[in-house]
C-alpha cells in the first residue's frame, strides 16, 4: 500500500501500527461519556494523547454505544466543530471526525479535520460518499448492521467473515466510484457482533487484507473484553484491550483506535518488533 500524507504526517502502512486516540465529546459514551465534553477538558485530553504517542485523534459527538439515541444534526455540529477548530489551532496532529452525516463531515474538514470515520460504512447518509469524494479526503468504512439502537438484535450471520468481507468490498467499490482514493476498512468489533463473533474476527482479520486497504481495529474497553475479564468497569479494561490489539496486529491490523494511548503505544511497539 502506498504511503499517505495527512497534514504534516506520513502514514507508511505496514511499517508500524498507528494509534488513533479516541476523543468522545459526548455526555453518554459507554466508557468516557461526560469526561471531555467541554472545550477545556477536550483540549487537555488531546494534548495528553499527543504527548503519549497518538498518531491521529478521532473526534466524535454522537455516541455509538449499544442503544444510543441519535442526536440532532445541530447538536452534533455544536459538539464537534468548536473542538476540531481548537485542536487544529493548537496542534498539528491529523484529526479524524467520527460521524455518519455528510454535513458534519463537510463542516469538520472546513474546521481543520483531515479524515472521515463513518461507522455505517457511508450507508446512513446517501450524500456521504459524494461529499467525501468532492472534499478529496480519506474515509474509514466500517461494517455494521442496523443502527446503534438496533444493532445488537442483528447478530445472526450465515458466514461471518465472508459477509463482512462482501459488505466492505461493496462499500469500497462505491467509494472508488465517487472518486475516493484513500480508504481504511474496519470490521466493526462489537457492532452487531456477539462475544464469540468478535473473537472470530480477531482470529481471521487477515481475510480482509486482500481488500488492499489499511485495516483499523477498534476494540478499546469493549464489553467482550469485560466479559472475558469479568470486569464491569470499562476504564479497567486497558490490559485486556492491549491483548486484543496485539492479537489484531499479529493478524494484520494497521491502526488501533484506543482510549488509553500511553499503554497501547508500548504494547504496539513490542508487537511491531515481533510481528513486523
Amino acid at each position: 500500500m502506498q504511503a499517505w500524507n495527512l497534514g504534516r504526517s506520513t502514514f507508511n502502512w505496514g511499517q508500524k501500527t498507528y494509534i488513533m486516540g479516541i476523543l468522545n465529546v459526548t455526555p453518554d459514551s459507554f466508557s468516557d461519556g461526560g469526561q471531555f465534553n467541554t472545550l477545556e477538558s477536550a483540549i487537555a485530553q488531546a494534548d495528553h494523547m499527543i504527548q503519549n504517542g497518538a498518531d491521529i485523534l478521532d473526534i466524535g459527538g454522537q455516541s455509538t454505544r449499544p442503544n444510543a439515541e441519535e442526536i440532532s444534526l445541530q447538536a452534533e455540529l455544536d459538539r464537534v466543530i468548536p473542538i476540531i477548530e481548537a485542536i487544529r489551532q493548537n496542534f498539528e496532529i491529523p484529526i479524524s471526525v467520527d460521524t455518519t452525516r455528510a454535513v458534519v463531515a463537510k463542516h469538520a474538514i472546513a474546521a481543520g479535520a483531515d479524515l472521515i470515520n463513518d461507522i455505517s460504512g457511508a450507508v446512513f447518509d446517501s450524500e456521504m460518499l459524494s461529499t467525501v469524494g468532492k472534499l478529496g479526503v480519506p474515509i474509514v468504512l466500517m461494517h455494521m448492521r442496523g443502527t446503534p439502537k438496533t444493532m445488537q438484535s442483528l447478530t445472526e450471520y450465515q458466514d461471518l467473515m465472508p459477509e463482512i468481507y462482501e459488505f466492505l468490498n461493496t462499500r469500497i467499490e462505491s467509494a472508488i466510484a465517487h472518486g475516493i482514493t484513500q480508504i481504511i476498512i474496519d470490521p466493526g468489533i462489537g457492532f452487531a457482533k456477539q462475544f464469540d463473533q468478535n473473537l472470530d474476527i480477531i482470529r481471521n482479520l487477515k481475510a480482509l487484507q486482500s481488500l488492499n486497504c489499511p485495516i483499523l481495529f477498534g476494540a478499546s474497553r469493549k464489553s467482550f473484553i469485560g466479559h472475558i475479564l469479568d470486569q464491569p468497569d470499562p476504564q479497567k479494561r486497558v490490559w485486556g484491550t492491549a491483548a486484543a490489539c496485539v492479537s489484531a496486529i499479529a493478524n494484520g491490523a494497521d491502526m488501533v483506535r484506543v482510549h488509553d494511548v500511553a499503554e497501547l503505544r508500548d504494547a504496539c511497539r513490542v508487537a511491531d518488533a515481533i510481528w513486523r
